[in-house]
Order: C-alpha cells, then structure tokens, then sequence
C-alpha cells in the first residue's frame, strides 16, 4: 500500500543544479526515515543521504557532501533532493527509499519502500 513516486530529474550542464522531489502515499509520512539513493550500470546502489522521521537530523555521502542537501515537508509527505554543482560522476538513477525502522542506516537491503527512480544526467 505505501508507494514512493518520484519527480525531477534530467539532463544538466556541469556545475548545474537539480532538484528531486518523492511523495509518499498509502502511509503516515513522518513515520518513516527517507533516504537517496543512486544507482550506475555495473555498480552497487550507493548511498547518497538520509534524513530522519522528524527531519531534526540528516546524513550525506562524503561523495555529495556540501553539494547536495536533504530535506522533508511532512505537511506534504515529500522529500527533497537538492542537488548543487553538479558533476558528470553523478550521472545516475536516483532513487528514494523508506524504512519504518527504529534504526539509522546507509545500508540499501535495511529499506523496505523504493520509488521508481528517476535519471540525472550531467554532460561535461
């Protein structure tokens, strides 16, 4: 029943900026930890930020770290990925994910709910 349906995304220069956006349905918004993730062909789903049931508190990747920024509108059950000075190393799908969990974790297999995903691609 709970569903993630993400929006944003797309094609961007380097040192461009996009923003993601993923709305939860089908369950109370801030019951859940939300998270970023991202995905390039061959590689393992890596981590890219999370942030917690309240929003009080957020983890980034050293990788995004001072680029990217997460955060949460639990008035309108969504979750943002705001992504600055972008490089083509961050071509990728993204995905968000959630997890009801009374745990805090990087680790993908921990989420229980994924969106869909959604491409960014950055050109030199």
């Amino acid at each position: 029943q709970v569903q993630l349906v993400q929006s944003g995304g797309g094609w961007v220069q380097t040192r461009g900026s996009l923003r993601l956006s993923c709305v939860l349905s089908g369950g109370n918004f801030g019951d859940f930890h939300m998270a970023w993730f991202r995905q390039t062909p061959g590689k393992d789903r890596e981590f890219v930020a999370y942030v917690t049931k309240s929003g009080s508190s957020s983890n980034l990747a050293d990788t995004v770290k001072g680029r990217f920024t997460i955060s949460r509108d639990n008035g309108k059950n969504t979750v943002y990925l705001q992504m600055n000075s972008l490089f083509p190393e961050d071509t990728a799908v993204y995905y968000c994910a959630a997890h009801q969990r009374s745990i805090l974790t990087t680790y993908y297999s921990t989420y229980d709910y994924w969106g869909q995903g959604t491409q960014v691609t950055v050109s030199p």
